[in-house]
């Protein structure tokens, strides 16, 4: 007699859940925390210069929060299907659940939830993470699974994604995912110089690293593409299918590369065109601030300094010396 009989246990009572993504959690906290900051002191800010710079704020801190966000997330692809299918192996017992598939860069989430969640005598309710980024392998994870004792629908999803499977789709996923987080730090890193370029008044070149970090963003889009388009093995649940479409983070990403690549364009359009329309976004008009100045000086005016009263051009101040003299 073995432990269980020789066969793997599973889990006893309820079955808890993934646990929730902290990294999409610090850096949305991050980013909200900085945006509240600015929000702050947007009171100090006087005239119409305080809708440009909230405007400015509000996109650079979107696109860098994107950018940051999608690398950790594991919805770049997604899909659903609702069937009868058998919970434990070897056994013919047909639950009713839901089974999700969703892909992102450096893994692949499966979802299983049972209708109603508890059934069996059991709580059907799990989302496992299997990684196939650098450094990590995809099948000792998978070994690690099956030596849990995973429901069956789990196991056999995520063995379509095993290297040693026929479906082959495990490294175009794995080598699409490297490159895609590759150049989304590389946009990060162009991201990061361009608000550093427009806080320096240099909008030109600033603009030029928007339309790089778009290009960028869209490249990582393609690199994605790429491994989507291969030719996958149905996974098959009695007469239905599990199939997947596009999730949220990569429409997210798309939107994103596409913003940039119109700010970027924008910027470098005006900086030829109208300029001074330009500046004055980014808050560089001198005109409007000399106004202000000129008006705030006269001589009727309290608040205008002995100083500024007493200037008088060098020829009469001479003139008067010599009278005196």
């Amino acid at each position: 007699m073995t432990l269980w009989n020789g066969s793997y246990p599973f889990y006893p009572g309820a079955n808890a859940c993934f646990p929730f993504d902290t990294s999409r959690a610090v850096i949305v906290t991050v980013f909200l925390s900085m945006l509240v900051m600015f929000i702050i002191i947007l009171p100090g800010i006087r005239g119409r210069r305080r809708l440009f710079w909230f405007l400015r704020l509000v996109l650079g801190l979107f696109v860098g929060a994107v950018v940051l966000t999608v690398q950790f997330t594991r919805d770049w692809e997604t899909g659903w299907v609702q069937a009868n299918a058998s919970y434990k192996s070897f056994s013919p017992v047909q639950v009713n659940m839901d089974i999700g598939l969703h892909i992102g860069l450096a893994g692949v989430n499966i979802t299983l939830r049972g209708n109603p969640v508890n059934q069996i005598n059991e709580t059907i309710n799990y989302n496992e993470h299997f990684p196939w980024n650098f450094g990590v392998d995809y099948d000792r994870s998978y070994s690690e699974g099956l030596e849990k004792g995973l429901p069956s629908p789990i196991l056999y999803v995520a063995e379509k994604f095993r290297t040693q499977s026929p479906c082959a789709v495990h490294r175009q996923y794995r080598i699409a995912g490297h490159y895609a987080s590759l150049t989304l730090w590389l946009a990060f890193c162009t991201w990061l110089i361009s608000i550093l370029l427009f806080s320096m008044s240099i909008l030109l070149y600033g603009g030029h690293m928007l339309l790089l970090t778009a290009t960028l963003i869209l490249f990582s889009l393609l690199f994605f593409l790429a491994a989507r388009n291969t030719p996958k093995c149905p996974i098959q649940f009695g007469p239905v299918s599990l199939r997947t479409d596009y999730g949220e983070s990569f429409w997210l990403t798309l939107a994103t590369g596409l913003l940039c690549l119109l700010l970027g364009l924008g910027v470098i359009i005006l900086n030829s065109v109208w300029p001074e329309k330009l500046k004055l976004i980014f808050s560089l008009d001198k005109s409007s601030e000399e106004e202000v100045w000129d008006k705030s000086c006269l001589p009727a005016e309290a608040s205008c300094s002995a100083q500024d009263v007493l200037m008088v051009p060098l020829g009469e101040l001479c003139q008067v010396t010599a009278t005196q003299l």
